[in-house]
């Protein structure tokens, strides 16, 4: 299994940033991190193959769930 995310490049002023990310999360491989696995270029869409990673996007756990401080100091570090 895997996760893909759709990155509209028509609403990206910036390619060089989509580019950027792509080149680091290449170079960097983690167990604690979602791992990059390829990306295509699909019509006007640039689609980025990830390690699939069950419990949703970290935007939707960062929503629903309320953490102190500390601790995302202490996740940030790690």
């Amino acid at each position: 299994q895997v996760a893909l995310k759709k990155m509209p490049l028509c609403k990206r002023s910036r390619k060089e940033l989509v580019v950027n990310e792509i080149r680091i999360m290449k170079e960097n491989r983690h167990p604690n991190i979602v791992n990059y696995i390829d990306s295509y270029l699909v019509d006007e869409d640039l689609w980025l193959v990830m390690e699939y990673v069950d419990g949703g996007t970290l935007t939707s756990v960062l929503v629903q769930v309320f953490i102190e401080e500390r601790m995302i100091a202490a996740i940030s570090k790690e």
